[in-house]
């Protein structure tokens, strides 16, 4: 049995302690916030429940997979429901289609009408292509420790699939492929947003999440995706993983390059064979470790070169139809609504470095009882994308954000959704606020940003080059969202691996 310390309570870190507890570890958690899940979390804010980080479930299968390898199956504490349509996208000339969930010929059919068939056919055909793509990557690049690019070369499978990965084309000219309407461009190019890039520098790979979405459907949990947060913990409960709150790191202790614990900001030392480290990369090389330790270089030489994601400015929104004469305009669970221009949005963010002029606006509209405590009431969460916080070298959140706000409201009430005439709460949060709330440098929603070919190297190695240090959650390999925090739990403790009676501890073994 090894010592293994976890710090942070985020989904990655609850979700890999649990699998090590499982597998025979002794695991504790030290987690800096109150409470746990990172940046998945349910708020209620007076009458309304919010999914303040994600608002959707994709590849429910990591999930399940995880609970019925670690006790009671998903279906038995949570309640996962489909979202149909999946995603209802707006566009500036007035068009709108509905992406049926779980059905690609009437998400085509649907793009026929709305597009024409010429549309619908491109979609069609970007589809099969992200099928191949995700065949082909899923197991190398996703399922499977990065370790480096000699790894990859040796698989002659994924050589003879190299012209279909296509990866030294951006996700935009791939796109371009297949279709020029500027409707298909724009959907395909806000994939790249869900790893915080821009689609002109984002590998063509990110096409997957087209096929994910279409083939394993889009979900929620009842009361909302926070719930996922609830139990997790209530699982590592069950497992005997000690989590403590209110108690920030300070310190990650090696001896001669190799881990041996951690220092608590509280100045108490914690013995450990194993850290994994669920904090952001930036954190865990730059500030955690000791300058001087040499296994650390290369990693820190990577978080350098990488780009920052995007981060993200939302407003909660209580809405109270009794305000206004007349149904009120009626929203699907998740809706866009898209600019003119798409690229002056990239522009500002990854070059101007500014709050977004006329940004793409989601919204988050839950049709869940257990997230109202009101009928006639709804909770809108509204997310822009935004430039992370950078006083020295971008934009400076610490003020502005009411006025932005304020735009953004505008914006909805210029789209013809009331919403002005009907609030009852609102709040917004910057990506200064995110910081502050979930240690995510600047409030880079993904870490690193997936620019170019060889970005998927640029994330932190799950098993760290310093010996008895491994690295979960969103800005390490495979990358943020839900269903890849899921999947890099478990390659951490796949590579940990079961407790040995009278072996040493496993980190001995790379």
């Amino acid at each position: 049995m090894s010592r293994v310390v976890v710090i942070g309570a985020g989904v990655g870190g609850m979700t890999v302690a649990a699998r090590l507890a499982k597998q025979g570890h002794e695991v504790t958690i030290y987690e800096t916030a109150d409470r746990t899940g990172g940046k998945c979390r349910t708020e209620w804010i007076g009458d309304y429940a919010f999914d303040t980080g994600p608002s959707l479930l994709t590849l429910p299968a990591i999930y399940k997979d995880f609970f019925i390898k670690t006790g009671p199956r998903m279906e038995k504490v949570l309640t996962i429901n489909a979202v149909n349509p999946s995603f209802t996208y707006n566009f500036d000339d007035g068009k709108r289609v509905n992406f049926v969930n779980l059905d690609l010929p009437k998400t085509c059919a649907a793009i026929d009408h709305s597009l024409g068939v010429e549309a619908g056919n491109a979609w069609h055909s970007i589809i099969q292509r992200a099928e191949v793509m995700w065949d082909l990557s899923r197991v190398p690049f996703i399922q499977s420790e990065l370790t480096s690019i000699w790894s990859l070369l040796k698989r002659r499978d994924l050589i003879k699939g190299i012209k279909q990965i296509a990866p030294f084309k951006s996700l935009r000219k791939v796109t371009r492929e297949y279709s020029k309407d500027k409707h298909i461009q724009m959907i395909i190019d806000r994939y790249a947003t869900y790893t915080g890039s821009d689609p002109r520098r984002a590998p063509a790979a990110l096409l997957t999440i087209a096929f994910i979405e279409s083939s394993f459907g889009a979900w929620h949990l009842a009361g909302g995706i926070g719930q996922l947060n609830v139990a997790l913990s209530d699982r590592c409960a069950l497992l005997g993983v000690d989590v403590h709150l209110n108690s920030p790191v300070a310190k990650i202790n090696t001896v001669n390059g190799e881990t041996v614990g951690i220092t608590l900001a509280s100045g108490e030392v914690i013995a450990a064979d194993i850290v994994v480290a669920n904090a952001d990369a930036q954190i865990v090389y730059n500030q955690l470790l000791d300058p001087t330790v040499h296994a650390a270089k290369s990693e820190r030489r990577k978080l350098m070169r990488a780009d920052k994601s995007l981060a993200g400015f939302s407003l909660l929104l209580g809405l109270d139809n009794s305000k206004i004469d007349g149904p009120a305009p009626q929203l699907n669970h998740h809706t866009i609504f898209f600019p003119n221009d798409y690229d002056a949005e990239f522009d500002d963010i990854f070059t101007r470095r500014i709050p977004v002029a006329d940004p793409t606006i989601y919204i988050c509209s839950p049709d869940d009882p257990q997230m109202l405590k009101r009928p006639g009431t709804e909770g809108w969460f509204v997310l822009v994308n935004a430039p992370p916080h950078d006083p020295k070298a971008g934009w400076d959140w610490s003020t502005g954000g009411a006025e932005y706000a304020q735009k953004i409201i505008d914006k909805l009430d210029a789209l013809g959704l009331r919403v002005s005439e009907r609030i009852d709460v609102m709040e917004f949060r910057t990506p200064l606020d995110l910081q502050d709330s979930t240690s995510a440098p600047g409030g880079s929603i993904y870490g690193t940003s997936s620019h170019g070919a060889m970005s998927a190297f640029s994330r932190a190695k799950n098993r760290s080059p310093v010996k008895g240090l491994y690295c979960v959650g969103g800005s390490a390999h495979p990358g943020g969202g839900l269903p890849l925090v899921g999947m890099s739990a478990e390659l951490v403790a796949d590579a940990i691996g079961p407790a040995q009676s009278g072996i040493t501890a496993p980190h001995h073994r790379h």
